[in-house]
């Protein structure tokens, strides 16, 4: 299989279509899941993933068979929302919402019930400013000083929405629970 992604690499490189094709086939459905968790919705993931991979087959020829190419193309994807991103937003990132209150989550047990679409659903309901800062610290790994310059926002603001990103979620998962609990009642 590695000889046979080296080969259609190389006919990607020279524009051979039939091999691009082949290169989303592969790609596509694994990096799909990566643009839903930067967008509100499909329809604005699937946009995302065909955004980035133009931008992949026009820098296909800048990858060295370094590395792996499925990490290269992830971060062409995440550099795409963020710039969509920094696009759509000419606000202050920081907002002074009133301090969202502590909620201590309660059975546990019922957490169990909650599915990765219930989670992708409750990521992809955060603002988009919440949402980027959430996606690049907790599933991503970056560090604040990465996405601060990333988003073009101070490392304060980035911490300051990736902890308002998490109160937000404990209490969306925190509701989805109860409800979920009151339904075993």
């Amino acid at each position: 299989m590695l000889h046979d992604l080296i080969n259609i690499v190389k006919a990607c490189k020279k524009g051979d279509q039939k091999s691009q094709k082949l290169l989303y086939d592969i790609f596509s459905p694994r990096l799909y899941g990566l643009c839903l968790r930067y967008t509100n919705n499909e329809h604005e993931a699937k946009d995302l993933l065909q955004e980035s991979f133009i931008k992949i087959f026009d820098k296909l020829k800048q990858f060295k068979n370094q590395g792996s190419l499925e990490g290269w193309m992830k971060r062409i994807i995440i550099n795409t929302a963020m710039e969509n991103f920094r696009k759509g937003s000419n606000v202050l990132l920081y907002h002074s919402d009133a301090h969202i209150e502590n909620v201590q989550l309660r059975y546990e047990h019922v957490l169990e019930e909650l599915n990765s679409k219930d989670l992708l659903q409750m990521v992809q309901s955060l603002s988009p400013q919440y949402r980027a800062v959430f996606n690049l610290y907790a599933i991503e790994g970056y560090n604040h000083q990465e996405i601060a310059c990333m988003l073009g926002i101070s490392e304060g603001t980035s911490k300051s929405n990736l902890s308002r990103a998490r109160e937000m979620l404990k209490k969306k998962i925190n509701q989805e629970v109860n409800i979920k609990f009151t339904q075993v009642i």
